[in-house]
């Protein structure tokens, strides 16, 4: 059966970006990462590619060693349903910091709790709490 996965392209930050959102989940852990080698000139030591789990939904990621006019979008987001207001008000604080809030935090008439933002790294986060 196959499965997909959600993949993620980085400059230079990937394994800043594994680690920072492995701090935020429970349960999540880098799964293995093949780094660029001696041959690779600047990007030595960066991120080939490498799989990650935040919770239990597996990600896959690199650093490009070339440069593209794209970068993330909020057309694409990962979707987070958290257990626990104090859990959305967490999320909320370590992912906004230094990023860009596109829905502030609060009601809706679809949400208890919701927030669109991006994070430093640019990827798209919706967070929402319902319960």
């Amino acid at each position: 059966m196959q499965k997909i996965t959600t993949f993620l392209m980085f400059d230079g930050r990937a394994e800043e970006a594994m680690n920072f959102y492995i701090s935020l989940f429970p349960g999540s852990s880098i799964v293995s990462i093949n780094r660029y080698g001696d041959g690779d000139g600047h990007m030595k030591g960066k991120v080939m590619h490498a799989v990650f789990s935040l919770g239990e939904q597996t990600y896959m990621c690199i650093d490009s060693n070339v440069k593209h006019a794209f970068t993330f979008t909020p057309a694409m987001s990962l979707f987070v349903n958290c257990d626990t207001e104090e859990e959305i008000d967490k999320l909320y604080s370590a992912l906004s910091l230094e990023g860009s809030v596109l829905m502030p935090l609060g009601p809706y008439p679809f949400s208890k709790k919701f927030t669109w933002l991006s994070d430093k790294f640019g990827v798209s986060w919706q967070l929402t709490f319902n319960k």
